[in-house]
């Protein structure tokens, strides 16, 4: 049976060797963060059992107790979804490979002209991608050790990088002049900028999905998109998963995977994103979803960073805190003036009823907010 191998090193020409070593030899590979701590990648291995690991120096080593894989997996992608636990994501040859010829489609992609950017996090279905799309499409790939303005910018500019896989924090720091340096840009994570660039693809996908397969709003080829009756986003085709590392498979029995993610189909036929069903906030019986409220408030003066959650309130049922990291620690925006621009372009409804001034917001490797954890931050409130 392939044995399930964990790549334990940082991101670089070395991990893009392994990788291939492993899929070469009809094994499934696993990453770890190398940025996290011993004892955080050690749960990892001891939850989803590798039977082998790479190190740092390149060397394979063997592991007690590993777990064999099935035939034809080719990732096993460590997510802690929504309850912290680690699991993992399996994803098949047949699956990396659709998902890389179609989004490759998508892009215009082609073998002679064309040259990949990695500089996302590895351990994340985002960065893994681009090193999945390069070993099956045969795009040349510079896989750099993380995002860094020039390292990038030297890559497109003096290296011919013509693409690039980035979530909105590391596009900001890019820039629109370092933008403009690539032909296609693939923009993931959460709460994209309200306007890209027309090279910009702003993308919707997940572990489960093993990358975006949504484009500015439109499937992929191969790929269904539908809404529920509670108005959740559920997706079909060939990349989603096999199932969790642990046998389960959250597939419906057709093959239809329910996202968690709430939505619409607009009336062009292109896909709206609101936010995740969970994290909805009803507030005297109307329905607030952080992200719209969230895009609001961040183009204020004086917003550094935003996130908003929802509170118990026993008058409205929850009430929308807002928790700002302000530009100036000195003089900070004022909740009248969240509240105004909020209700001015949504409604009263929306309006926050606290504000909590923050040092800084809790996220993850990719810059996605980590919306529960935001309770407690704060070194002050007004209400």
């Amino acid at each position: 049976m392939p044995r399930l191998v964990a790549l334990d090193l940082p991101p670089g020409p070395a991990f893009l060797a392994a990788l291939r070593r492993v899929l070469d030899a009809g094994d499934a590979a696993m990453p770890l963060d190398a940025r996290t701590t011993r004892a955080a990648r050690d749960e990892i291995v001891t939850a989803l059992a590798p039977s082998a690991v790479v190190d740092a120096d390149g060397e394979e080593h063997a592991l007690p107790g590993g777990r064999a894989v099935e035939p034809g997996d080719a990732l096993v992608v460590p997510t802690s979804g929504t309850t912290g636990t680690p699991k993992g994501v399996v994803l098949t040859r047949d699956a990396v490979e659709s998902s890389a010829r179609a989004t490759s489609a998508r892009l215009g992609v082609d073998p002679r002209s064309d040259r990949w950017c990695s500089c996302l996090p590895l351990a994340h279905v985002g960065g893994l991608a681009v090193l999945t799309r390069a070993i099956v499409t045969g795009v040349d790939v510079e896989v750099l050790p993380g995002f860094d303005r020039d390292q990038v910018l030297a890559a497109a500019r003096e290296r011919a990088a013509t693409l690039v896989s980035l979530v909105p924090t590391t596009l900001r720091r890019l820039g629109d002049d370092g933008a403009a340096s690539f032909r296609r840009i693939v923009l993931g994570g959460s709460a994209p900028p309200d306007r890209v660039a027309p090279h910009v693809a702003v993308t919707y996908g997940m572990t489960e999905s093993g990358s975006g397969v949504v484009y500015d709003g439109v499937a992929l080829d191969g790929v269904e998109v539908r809404i529920s009756a509670r108005g959740e986003i559920e997706l079909r085709g060939p990349m989603l998963l096999r199932a969790y590392r642990d046998g389960t498979d959250p597939k419906q029995a057709d093959g239809w995977y329910a996202t968690g993610d709430a939505g619409r189909i607009a009336r062009d036929g292109r896909l709206e994103v609101h936010g995740r069903l969970r994290e909805l906030i009803v507030s005297g019986g109307e329905n607030v979803w952080p992200e719209h409220v969230e895009s609001i408030l961040r183009a204020l003066p004086g917003v550094r960073d935003v996130g908003v959650a929802g509170a118990a309130d026993p008058e409205w049922g929850e009430r929308v805190v807002a928790y700002v990291v302000p530009a100036d620690r000195d003089a900070p925006p004022t909740l009248d003036a969240l509240r105004a621009a909020v209700r001015e372009a949504i409604g009263p409804w929306a309006a926050p009823r606290e504000l909590v001034l923050a040092d800084a917001l809790p996220r993850t490797a990719i810059g996605k907010l980590r919306r529960g954890a935001l309770g407690g931050r704060g070194r002050g409130a007004a209400r």
